[in-house]
């Protein structure tokens, strides 16, 4: 069994602690938490594929990690323990989002068969999301965009991710290639693969080989045990070489050689090991230019281009910046443990509209950080913004003195109301389950519901007044 990162939660450190080495033997990527809230701060990370639980510790219970986990949208699998056998305890635990359940003392054996049903269980899980994409050409948007030049992005992105086709992602710093590519894999017949990202510019070129292919063991100097590389790691998954423009030209021959073969050859090694792997690589550098000034392999640039994806920077695709506010902020809240309303300034919502971001969702990201920490009771007020943006000006009003189109604090208003109506529409009409998905109380989505109809931006797929 491969692919899997295993956390082991137990209160009892012999119990984790052998357990934990029991499945590092059998090839494993374990950690370990002690209790539930260690376990609830590794598990929001996101790169837990099964998290192997005692139901009773000291401050709060295995079942109550499955429901916080749920609740914050983390996938991860559980498979519960308890040397306290009982069979409304196992209901319990399945109905709060357990796949699984063991009565200790759990035999190594017992581990191993409920791990493979667990895998066995996500793999058929991605399957079948892959292939009702694929006939039904539905998926979930990456952030509710609403440019034409986002959506086509998205088309682009779901017609290729089910393949294994290499893709190219090109872009200006910051644009979010990083998401896409994380995109592609996860909507692909290897999503429940490993993730393997690699910044081709942060490596040593001197180191680069060996990050990449693996050594073995006195290979060079301080070589002293074997290393399996980057794209061995990356088996049944994807690898996702970002800045793939800084790679040395020495480097480049040996890539070629990699998609070509479908192998690697460690350093050092005589021996070439199978890599079943799929390359998504990005830059921000135009490789056609480098490829004629003789810096980047010809051959190279076709192998890595067989689909190509560009993304545009922001001020490109100004309808998609309420969105994207509105997401970072409600994201930002959440990291910076603010909970309370957050609201913004007219003029701090156009000056966002009018800001080029030159660097993109990255900047962005940044300015609603500093936003959050230095606003007064939630409110953002253009003090509250960096100098670069806040000397921004709003754009003209009008005669009645409202801004020339809609305003930020509109189209985020439109944009909410599309995901509050889709979230009803996928909960069939039930609002108290689309508020818990949302995570808001119902009486503020009936709230909400009403004050868009009021304004006039209710889809027609949902009736305020229905209940």
């Amino acid at each position: 069994m491969k692919s899997l990162e295993v956390l082991v939660v137990d209160d009892e450190p012999a119990i984790r602690q052998i357990l934990a080495a029991h499945l590092g033997r059998a090839g494993f990527s374990v950690c370990q938490a002690g209790n539930g809230t260690e376990a609830f701060e590794r598990l929001s990370r996101g790169d837990i594929d099964v998290a192997i639980s005692d139901i009773k510790m000291p401050d709060f219970t295995g079942i109550d990690l499955v429901r916080r986990a749920r609740a914050a949208g983390i996938e991860t699998s559980f498979i519960m323990m308890t040397a306290y056998a009982s069979v409304d305890t196992a209901i319990e635990a399945i109905k709060a989002g357990a796949s699984d359940y063991m009565i200790k003392p759990v035999r190594n054996e017992e581990v191993m068969h409920r791990l493979e049903k667990v895998r066995d269980m996500r793999r058929l899980s991605s399957e079948n999301r892959v292939l009702r994409n694929l006939v039904l050409g539905s998926r979930e948007p990456l952030f509710g965009f609403v440019s034409s030049a986002m959506k086509a992005l998205e088309r682009l992105v779901a017609k290729v991710a089910p393949t294994d086709s290499t893709v190219l992602v090109t872009g200006e710093s910051g644009t979010g290639k990083g998401v896409i590519a994380r995109q592609i894999h996860q909507n692909s017949l290897r999503a429940d693969g490993p993730f393997i990202p690699v910044n081709c510019g942060a490596i040593p070129e001197n180191l680069m080989e060996s990050e990449l292919f693996g050594h073995v063991k006195g290979s060079f100097t301080g070589a002293d045990k074997a290393r399996k590389g980057l794209f061995l790691e990356a088996d049944k998954g994807t690898i996702f070489l970002d800045e793939i423009g800084e790679l040395p030209l020495a480097l480049q021959v040996k890539l070629l050689h990699v998609i070509e073969e479908k192998t690697v050859r460690p350093v050092g090694s005589e021996q070439a090991r199978r890599a079943d792997v799929r390359i998504v690589a990005a830059t921000n550098r135009d490789l056609r230019q480098m490829v004629a000034e003789g810096k980047f392999r010809e051959d190279l640039y076709f192998r890595l281009s067989v689909f190509h994806v560009h993304v545009p920077p922001l001020r490109e695709r100004r309808q998609d910046i309420p969105g994207l506010v509105h997401f970072l902020l409600q994201r930002s809240a959440k990291r910076l443990n603010n909970g309370g309303e957050i609201s913004i300034d007219a003029d701090v919502e156009e000056i966002l509209s009018a800001y080029d971001w030159p660097g993109n969702v990255r900047e962005m990201e940044n300015v609603v950080d500093r936003a959050l920490i230095l606003a007064d009771e939630g409110r953002i007020t253009r003090a509250d913004l960096p100098p670069q943006v806040a000397r921004v000006a709003p754009p003209q009003r009008t005669g009645n003195g409202e801004a020339g189109g809609e305003s930020l604090r509109e189209q985020v208003r439109r944009f909410e109301s599309t995901v509050i109506c889709k979230a009803i529409a996928d909960a069939n009409g039930d609002r108290r389950a689309a508020a818990q998905k949302l995570g808001i109380g119902l009486s503020s989505l009936y709230r909400k519901l009403e004050e868009y109809e009021a304004l006039g931006i209710l889809p027609e797929l949902v009736d305020s007044r229905q209940r």
